[in-house]
């Protein structure tokens, strides 16, 4: 087995243990047994289980950027591809965050240490919003004086109601026509979005 693909594994193999079983109650040698790894060769990728989790937590977030990447090479409208991209994003991490379990009260509870790794993550999301915007822009679609500036201030808008989005606090009670027309008029609104 190669090196990507040991460390593949033993990420995988952790992510459902401490999904199973929580962090905290996963030891290292849990996941060298279940990964059928010895401890030195899981010692060889990761020092400790903290270092494997935020291993865990990337990995998802490539997977979600990968979904992010899908939709905005999709050969629809900018306007449509730009709310395909936000929901996407916030159904993806809710997704995540629930298939996980237990992973869920690590998430919320270390949101912070959970940020270090977005880091990546985020700045891949922020080019895909830039690069849609410039698409609707060429095309006539937005009207926007600052595209980089647009682009962030859509990702933290996102990234700011997503723990609300995840715990069911924001639209949980409209139905999804109602919830379409809400964001559409807020993100349009401000994208001064012209009719095509």
């Amino acid at each position: 087995m190669t090196v990507s693909k040991t460390k593949a594994k033993l990420v995988d193999v952790a992510r459902q243990l401490f999904a199973k079983m929580g962090v905290e109650n996963t030891t290292m040698n849990d996941i060298a047994l279940a990964s059928k790894k010895g401890r030195r060769t899981l010692y060889t990728y990761f020092k400790s289980k903290d270092e494997i989790y935020l291993a865990v937590v990337e990995s998802e977030l490539d997977i979600l950027s990968d979904m992010m990447k899908r939709v905005a090479e999709k050969n629809i409208s900018p306007d449509e591809k730009l709310l395909e991209l936000i929901y996407t994003r916030l159904d993806a991490v809710k997704e995540v965050v629930y298939r996980n379990g237990t992973l869920r009260a690590n998430f919320f509870r270390d949101i912070w240490r959970v940020e270090k790794v977005r880091k990546k993550f985020d700045a891949k999301e922020i080019q895909f919003f830039k690069t849609v915007l410039l698409e609707g822009q060429a095309k006539g679609v937005f009207h926007i004086d600052d595209v980089e500036m647009t682009a962030d201030l859509i990702h933290y808008c996102v990234k700011g109601i997503e723990v609300p989005y995840i715990r069911g606090h924001i639209g949980a009670h409209l139905d999804e026509d109602t919830r379409n027309r809400y964001v559409s008029n807020i993100v349009f609104g401000a994208l001064h979005r012209t009719e095509i």
